[in-house]
């Protein structure tokens, strides 16, 4: 099965052969190479992306230059401008590949016919709003109202196991808003309490 009709099947499991069939005509392969980026902050790009392999990180740029990393996306992951395909608005935040990365793509215009088609890719988009609300407002409480150990053993404990296996340890620093040295003396203390 595709990994983007599997990622669908999660969401609507009764997606038919006749469904899927104008989606999957809409995809489009796309690499990345290392450092390269889907979307920029300040570009407008209405598509969607089914990530087959690699890995890219979301994250903006504050008015100092500093860069804060928010979300990470692995394989079987969907990634957008979501907000931005909703708006017509150009981006407010950057996705980056952080090594080479191949995806699916299709443009939203697609999925938003097949809205108005196939009612059950209107259920999907509805389950799709739902999933990513609850997710960002997780990040928001955890980045509002944990320290940056609690944020880390929360790290620890989620099944986000591919952020620790895969991410450079500065950008996992930089996930979690801490600095590296930081990152490095919060692994310590986990780890001697781990121990005792």
């Amino acid at each position: 099965m595709h990994p983007l009709r599997a990622y669908l099947h999660r969401f609507i499991p009764k997606l038919t052969d006749a469904d899927w069939q104008p989606l999957a005509e809409a995809l489009r392969p796309r690499h990345l190479a290392r450092g390269e980026h889907f979307v920029h902050a300040g570009e407008y790009r209405p598509e969607l992306a089914m990530l087959l392999s690699g890995a890219c990180r979301l994250y903006y740029s504050r008015p100092d230059g500093e860069e804060r990393t928010t979300f990470f996306f692995f394989e079987n992951h969907l990634l957008a401008d979501y907000a931005g395909c909703l708006t017509g608005q150009p981006s407010k935040l950057s996705i980056q590949a952080l090594t080479d990365t191949e995806l699916v793509v299709f443009d939203y215009a697609v999925l938003r016919q097949l809205y108005d088609e196939r009612p059950v890719y209107e259920r999907f988009g509805r389950l799709l709003a739902e999933y990513l609300l609850l997710g960002t407002d997780a990040r928001l409480v955890e980045q509002l109202l944990l320290s940056p150990e609690e944020r880390y053993r929360a790290l620890l404990i989620s099944g986000k196991t591919k952020i620790l296996e895969r991410i450079p340890q500065h950008l996992v620093a930089n996930y979690l808003g801490v600095t590296p040295v930081s990152l490095s003396r919060i692994r310590g203390r986990v780890a001697r309490h781990a121990g005792k």
